[in-house]
């Protein structure tokens, strides 16, 4: 891998293999982008494990609310088991209580069930009500491999200094930027201490189109 990580939403095999030609690192394979990403089919990382060699970090979210219930946590371990065997490399997943703090203990039972596979803690933390406390919460947790965030709910452009105040603090190594994500980000991200992006729609003409391998392409490029 490059000095730079490109992280690619793949909804299929057809992405993944566009992703991998565009010369990405690491795919997120999600379905339904309308809910901002759920649990995939097992079948869709089975088949994207036999066409394509980048490392699957799968999406471990049953529904577009960030809360978990006993059966929705579940639910989501029989998931990774079934998904780790189908291929997933990592998963992605956190949860927020209906404080709008994060759910530690929700978490916490999730990183138990995919242990011990690397996980990502996705964009609840940017929705929590106290993002800086939720922040300080996230980045302690165990087998932490990175933290998708844009720094604030409205995407990139609007956490751009809460990104620089956390790299400033030493965490540039935890973030991964993504949501509302823009070339002409990359180069401050960059001078910030960024080393991982995670793009979607950037690399698509919309979420009903596929990835294109050549806007892959750009965005390694723009990275290295």
């Amino acid at each position: 891998m490059t000095g730079s990580l490109l992280e690619v939403i793949a909804l299929d095999v057809r992405d993944a293999v566009a992703a991998e030609e565009g010369g990405a690192d690491r795919l997120e394979i999600v379905v339904d982008m309308a809910s901002d990403g759920l649990t995939p089919a097992v079948e869709t990382v089975a088949a994207i494990s036999k066409e394509c060699a980048l490392p699957q970090m799968v999406m471990l979210r049953g529904d577009a609310s960030f809360l978990a219930t006993p059966e929705s946590l579940e639910g989501l371990r029989r998931d990774a088991k079934a998904l780790s065997e189908a291929g997933a490399a990592g998963f992605v997943f956190g949860f927020l209580d209906s404080a709008g703090a994060v759910d530690l203990a929700a978490t916490e039972a999730l990183i138990h069930a995919v242990t011990p596979l690397p996980w990502t803690f996705h964009r609840a933390v940017d929705h929590a009500a106290d993002v800086q406390a939720s922040w300080r919460a996230v980045r302690l947790l165990p087998n932490l491999a990175t933290v998708l965030t844009s720094g604030a709910p409205g995407g990139v452009t609007e956490g751009l200094r809460v990104i620089k105040t956390r790299c400033e603090a030493g965490d540039g190594p935890l973030i991964m930027v993504g949501g509302g994500l823009r070339p002409g980000h990359v180069p401050l991200l960059m001078e910030y201490g960024v080393r991982a992006f995670h793009v979607g729609s950037a690399v698509r003409a919309s979420w009903s189109d596929p990835v294109d391998a050549r806007l892959v392409r750009d965005w390694r490029a723009l990275i290295d």
